[in-house]
């Protein structure tokens, strides 16, 4: 993967998560604050808790933090795939944000 086919992933996969996330908070009473900076966005939870997503460009990968640890993706097969169990990096966003909201959430590409 070439520096600006990664970067055309990366930045499709940070506006899918700031998408979902406003969509999330027109349909249901769940509020989500989604800041970016740059290649990092910010999910903060009306407990305060945070997901933060950013680019590490030199790697060519997506890192994810959240409560329930941290995740680092490389795109795979037109999927963002997790370097240490193959899970897929929306299914696991969707997980760690419906523990963190204590909400059903679903984020999609």
């Amino acid at each position: 993967m070439t520096d600006l086919e990664y970067l055309d992933q990366a930045e499709a996969l940070l506006l899918a998560v700031e998408a979902a996330c406003d969509r999330i908070n027109e349909l249901s009473n769940v509020d989500i604050d989604n800041q970016r900076t740059g290649g990092m966005v910010t999910l903060t939870f009306a407990n305060r808790s945070q997901i933060i997503i950013n680019l590490q460009k030199p790697l060519h990968e997506v890192w994810m933090a959240a409560r329930a640890g941290g995740f680092h993706y490389k795109f795979s097969a037109d999927r963002w795939l997790d370097t240490k169990d193959g899970s897929e990096f929306f299914s696991i966003l969707s997980r760690c944000a419906s523990e963190q909201a204590a909400h059903t959430l679903q984020f999609a590409p």
